[in-house]
């Protein structure tokens, strides 16, 4: 695959070399009109299925722009959306000749709207909001109108700041009404001191609105006010790009990097996760195992003032800074020195140097378990996504991860294996091959088709098998693209059981990260980002996609996401589902018996009342998540709370199931516990997690019956033998 894409590459900059494009083409040397030159020029000549720049084209991505940039329907007026309209059927007119005259314009004016919020909802949160007034406001913004004048604007904001005060304002009644109660148990010495610290009903509703104030300062300060111009313009860009499908999209320089650390799970710096608080950068969390958690002069909650590099005498203020400036300040390279002046918790102020180091995100990484089921052990292994490093495939990846778990707990003496693969949205493709190809003996894994070219099958090449036992693979709706590829193959293969969702989320696509800088020569306009773009699709070896359709699960079991759209079929602008020749291939030769097994599984799937009641909760959820009316009254506010409180009720019953397994951390980790307790913390919930997961318990008694069915089809086979 790695050949492959680089011949694309290749292809891509020699086309475009030949139009002899560069930075310089433009009188006006405008980064934003390169930008989309680029991307246009990417897009009709890379994508697997690229579009035609038409009018129909133009009014989509007019419509989804517009959505992006006012959801709720509160910056702009009616006489705005008037005067963008005639852009509608322009757009593609305005991509071909690289004119951003329509970004301009609603940039600008959605700056103008932002400034004229600020006073807005300022004045509605200075008078007191009243609950008495029989009204209802409406969360269904798709069905809104555009406000034609201030007065609807102040109007759609005062139901907007009333509807997220009365939560507020519930919240504080309730704790009122709370210490008030507690207070009547106190002796009679305190009666008169704790009466008059009661509050009133009006002081409670001041309260709840000045916490609203505070929310909305800090969303305007830490986000809206942060965004500059190369921001906002990322979102027009994306709006354009991801009409091809759902998961073309742009990356600004940003947010390439921290596209690049999540698949591969490491970044260079001080292992500090930072967060914005007005005009503080605030450190939330050290990551384990990092310089910062290292060193131990760091905590959480510590304030970052400035930053100075090893190589220079004066110190940087950040205060005000916008994160993503400040952490480019603070990340840098292995082995050179940031010098940090912290505010820290007590409010004493030191500088503090840190050598930076490459820093491994464990969340990322696979993570294994053994339990034990009677007299039986057995692995489970977690795997987040299917990670590599871009630079290097032979650094830590994926599969080299799981190779390494499964040898650990076949140490350990396990009989059977869980994989887990809830939740994981997939990544590289090559690691899915090499890790399919730990369970098979060697054959096909995936086919893979790019417009306009012959279907290529990528292979499992190695004859070696490091685990040849009984398997289970979970999955579920959000189990997506990698994960899918996986779990065909090994169902195709009849290789492993699938339990899970009715079907996984439905991505059989496959996308390449292009650096657009090497799309330019004599570039001058710095950085210009990447483009993940769709190139190729992906099919099982029987010859269908799981495009749309997913992989569908042996033994289906519901949950919480059972009726949420959070598939590919709802998204929009997926690709459509289809189908090829299939690829010779051979059932796995084993002795286990699949089909009763499964059977047996079904039977007490149907029979679980902790799934039956995890069923109903799924509808519940989304009958509630349906619900876009909401009484602005407090006293049907509080009866509609109180009847949803009163109905959640009979599902409390979910968070106290409990199985009978104990699961524990291989021995080399409980080595790191002695010196990691923030890992063995993290260990402990995960197995908290599994010993209340009944889908895992299933997944155990699978994997038995497996066994079983191995040792009684070997007897018989023996026997006539």
């Amino acid at each position: 695959m790695k050949k492959k894409y680089n011949v694309f590459i290749l292809l891509l900059l020699l086309a475009f070399a030949s139009c002899s494009f560069t930075s310089k083409t433009f009188d006006d040397p405008d980064k934003d009109k390169l930008l989309i030159q680029v991307i246009t020029y990417v897009l009709e000549r890379g994508h697997f299925d690229p579009k035609d720049l038409n009018d129909d084209f133009s009014a989509a991505v007019y419509t989804d722009y517009l959505e992006q940039l006012d959801p709720l329907k509160r910056y702009f007026y009616k006489s705005d959306i008037d005067e963008f309209e005639k852009y509608k059927t322009e757009l593609d007119d305005q991509l071909k000749a690289y004119d951003i005259a329509f970004f301009n314009l609603t940039h600008k004016r959605l700056l103008e709207r932002i400034e004229e919020t600020k006073a807005i909802y300022k004045d509605i949160l200075e008078k007191p909001f009243n609950y008495s007034v029989n009204e209802s406001y409406s969360s269904d913004y798709e069905k809104l109108e555009y406000v034609k004048n201030k007065k609807q604007m102040k109007e759609r904001w005062r139901q907007q700041l009333k509807f997220t005060t009365i939560a507020n304002y519930d919240d504080l009644v309730s704790e009122n009404e709370k210490e008030s109660v507690d207070n009547s148990f106190e002796d009679e010495s305190n009666v008169n001191k704790k009466s008059s610290d009661k509050k009133t009903l009006a002081q409670l509703e001041t309260e709840a609105r000045n916490e609203t104030l505070k929310s909305i300062n800090n969303y305007y300060n830490d986000y809206i006010d942060d965004q500059e111009r190369k921001d906002w313009f990322s979102i027009y860009v994306n709006a354009i790009v991801e009409e091809f499908d759902p998961h073309t999209f742009y990356f600004a320089p940003e947010d390439k990097d921290r596209f690049d650390q999540q698949m591969s799970g490491k970044l260079e710096g001080i292992g500090a996760r930072l967060s914005k608080k007005m005009d503080n950068t605030k450190i939330v969390e050290l990551i384990s195992g990092g310089p910062a958690w290292r060193g131990k002069e760091l905590e959480v909650g510590d304030i970052i003032q400035k930053v100075r590099q090893e190589d220079e005498e004066q110190a940087v203020n950040i205060v005000g800074m916008r994160l993503d400036d400040a952490i480019k300040l603070i990340k840098g390279p292995k082995g050179t020195t940031v010098n940090l002046t912290i505010k820290k918790v007590d409010g004493t102020i030191e500088e503090i140097a840190i050598i930076r180091d490459i820093v491994e995100l464990e969340e990322t990484y696979a993570k294994s378990s053994i339990v034990k089921n009677k007299d039986k052990k057995y692995g489970v292994i977690n795997l987040p996504k299917f990670y590599v490093d871009f630079e290097d495939y032979r650094k830590r990846n994926a599969a080299s991860d799981i190779k390494q778990e499964i040898e650990r707990l076949k140490e350990e003496g396990m009989e059977g294996l869980v994989l887990d693969l809830r939740n994981n949205g997939g990544g590289s493709l090559q690691t899915v091959v090499d890790m399919a190809g730990l369970f098979i003996k060697e054959g096909p894994i995936v086919q893979v088709r790019s417009t306009g070219e012959p279907k290529e099958v990528l292979k499992d090449k190695d004859k070696s098998i490091v685990w040849d036992g009984p398997l289970v693979i979970l999955v579920n709706e959000l189990s997506a693209s990698a994960s899918e590829i996986l779990a065909a193959a090994m169902q195709d293969y009849k290789r492993a059981i699938i339990i899970g969702s009715k079907q996984t989320y439905g991505k059989g696509t496959v996308q390449n990260v292009l650096d657009l800088n090497r799309m330019v020569r004599n570039n001058s306009q710095g950085d210009l980002g990447a483009l993940k773009l769709t190139t190729q699709k992906f099919y099982r070896i029987n010859g269908g996609s799981t495009q749309l359709e997913g992989v569908k699960s042996d033994v289906v079991v519901p949950d919480r996401y059972s009726f949420i759209n959070v598939g590919e079929k709802d998204q929009e602008n997926p690709l459509p589902w289809d189908k090829i020749e299939a690829v010779d291939y051979e059932y796995w030769d084993n002795y286990f018996d699949y089909d009763s097994t499964i059977k047996k599984s079904q039977e007490r799937m149907s029979n679980n009342e902790q799934l039956k009641l995890i069923e109903e909760n799924a509808k519940w959820v989304k009958t509630r998540m349906d619900e876009n009316m909401h009484a602005l009254n407090y006293e049907q506010y509080k009866q509609e709370l109180e009847l949803t409180e009163e109905e959640a009720k009979r599902f409390d019953k979910l968070s106290e199931y409990q199985t009978n397994l104990t699961f524990e951390s291989l021995p080399y980790e409980n080595k790191l516990f002695a010196t990691d307790s923030i890992l063995k913390e993290k260990r402990d919930r995960w197995h908290e997690s599994l010993s209340q997961d009944v889908y895992m318990e299933e997944a155990l008694h699978v994997l038995e019956d497996l066994k079983m069915s191995y040792s009684i089809k070997k007897v018989a086979t023996t026997v006539k033998d």
